[in-house]
């Protein structure tokens, strides 16, 4: 029981951890599509969360500059997205791990 209540807290706090860092990667995508394209705050929300959803923009940046915050923010964006499913599920597949984990006298039975 107790192993349990132990996966639930720390699959908790990993999914808050990952919001965060989604909420602050979309903060990142907005200030950077309203300032390198001009865009309001709606426009650049939709375009941030586009982007980091893996579908892509809405608008045509409008400067050079502009497209290459977007292509780098596309490129973090991906590795955010495998960085936060990893964290997020760290605890279960923790969890997994421990049920093969041998005992101490199972060890010393191998020597």
């Amino acid at each position: 029981m107790m192993r349990r209540r132990k996966l639930v807290q720390r699959t908790r706090s990993n999914a808050l951890w990952a919001l965060a860092a989604i909420a602050f990667a979309l903060a990142v995508g907005m200030a950077g599509y309203s300032y390198f394209g001009g865009l309001d705050l709606i426009k650049s929300f939709a375009n941030a969360a586009m982007i980091l959803s893996g579908m892509g923009p809405l608008d045509v940046m409008p400067t050079k500059a502009g497209e290459i915050f977007e292509g780098f923010y596309a490129l973090v964006s991906g590795f955010l997205f495998l960085a936060v499913v990893g964290f997020a599920l760290a605890p279960a597949f923790h969890h997994i791990l421990r049920s093969f984990h041998l005992e101490d006298e199972d060890v010393k039975k191998l020597h």
